[in-house]
């Protein structure tokens, strides 16, 4: 990508970010709610740092940090660029402010726009990382602000809006048979992609079918209606004592309202659950413990991959600007549905390197590599995924447990 491109990424991305920081006030970017999210004025911060650091500080001569503690603050889990404020403590850090955060972000979007046309391609290539990296965190900031207002008892609307219509009741679901043999998966090489995506090789695939779209909420109350959360034939060892030990009973922010039906809490506040809409904010155990009640599975991500490469990765709901996201009930029509945005799904399969993986030379090699430990994959994007951040071989992660992300689920099943 030319450095003019470049630039103009970098400023849409750097403004959207902006636009979905800008109702909060100092506090309400300032708290932490749990180890997991990151306050939002931290997250406005960290990907100014990424800038700064690995762009700035290493390809601009003469250039001078914005204040040097911030390398002590914002730095998240690069060892190579040492000692870092504990994640669990972010939320601590009620000095600098959010105006202080903001007057930041103008320095270095002012130094970096001036420095763009002079800059080696590999630093080039660092601006096309920052970017992406930025875009990750801009679901992250919407998710992590979510998690934080639903611990507020006024469940207070970052964007109050009124209730939407309730969907027209999705057709049940229908097996969309999927490739058989060996296949490739892995990113083909032309654009962008992150280094756990690399290298494309072979996969073997054994006759399946996928769902034609992902569950609903109508079909997720009728497993909890069926005593799927307390029978422990359905759950993974973990995942019967995860369930115990939490109490969990439904999805995140699902609450029973007085007459025994469901509310759920969002972005735009709290509201009835629509059957019709995608179930979200559930975990890998709860998604697995589904799959096996429903007499199904969950994909691999070789199975998704294979499917989804074939469709558009622009299309579906995703995030196009600042605003309540949230899932939307399935369209018509035939073929797979929802492979791209709404939510995140799970696969069944452990999020561990490629054959041949190589990590990226430099402390940006602390990207993706090490965290291939104890986690499962998630493919496609949702509703709070930047529109154009997503592609068919890209991988999330996340340990199975975690369910304040956009995550749901599609079933597979052997033929």
């Amino acid at each position: 990508m030319s450095a003019a491109a470049l630039a103009d990424q970098f400023r849409t991305t750097r403004a959207l970010t902006a636009a979905l920081a800008a109702p909060l006030s100092d506090a309400d970017a300032t708290v932490q709610s749990m180890p997991d999210a990151s306050p939002a004025k931290w997250h406005l911060a960290h990907t100014s740092w990424f800038f700064e650091t690995f762009v700035l500080r290493d390809h601009r001569r003469g250039y001078r940090p914005f204040d040097p503690a911030y390398a002590y603050l914002f730095n998240s889990y690069y060892e190579a660029e040492g000692q870092r404020q504990p994640r669990h403590a972010r939320g601590l850090l009620t000095r600098p402010t959010l105006a202080d955060i903001l007057a930041y972000r103008a320095h270095v979007d002012g130094a970096l726009t001036a420095a763009l046309t002079g800059l080696p391609d590999a630093a080039l290539a660092l601006v096309a990382l920052g970017i992406q990296h930025e875009q990750q965190h801009q679901e992250l900031l919407l998710t992590d602000i979510l998690h934080l207002f639903a611990q507020n008892p006024l469940r207070p609307a970052l964007w109050p809006s009124a209730p939407p219509r309730p969907a027209p009741a999705p057709p049940p679901l229908r097996w969309i048979s999927g490739r058989s043999g060996v296949v490739e998966i892995g990113h083909t090489g032309q654009g962008f992609a992150f280094d756990c995506e690399t290298p494309r090789h072979q996969a073997l695939l054994i006759p399946h079918a996928l769902a034609d779209r992902l569950l609903t909420n109508g079909e997720w109350q009728d497993f909890i209606a069926d005593g799927g959360y307390g029978d422990a034939r359905l759950w993974l060892s973990d995942g019967w004592a995860w369930v115990q030990a939490n109490a969990v009973a439904a999805p995140l922010y699902w609450q029973r309202d007085g007459d025994g039906g469901w509310l759920r809490f969002g972005l735009d506040g709290i509201g009835p659950v629509d059957p019709a809409v995608p179930v979200a904010h559930v975990s890998f155990y709860e998604a697995d413990a589904f799959a096996r009640w429903a007499g199904a599975r969950l994909p691999t991500e070789t199975e998704w991959e294979s499917a989804a490469e074939r469709l558009d990765p622009v299309s579906g709901n995703q995030l196009d600007r600042a605003g309540p996201v949230a899932p939307r009930a399935c369209g018509t029509g035939d073929g797979l549905h929802q492979m791209f945005g709404d939510v995140w799904e799970w696969t069944g399969s452990a999020y561990r390197p490629y054959p041949g993986f190589r990590p990226a030379a430099g402390a940006v090699g602390e990207y993706n590599g090490k965290f291939m430990s104890g986690q499962a994959v998630l493919r496609g994007g949702s509703c709070a995924t930047p529109r154009g951040h997503v592609r068919a071989s890209y991988r999330n992660f996340f340990y199975p447990h975690q369910r304040w992300q956009f995550t749901g689920v599609r079933l597979a099943k052997d033929l």
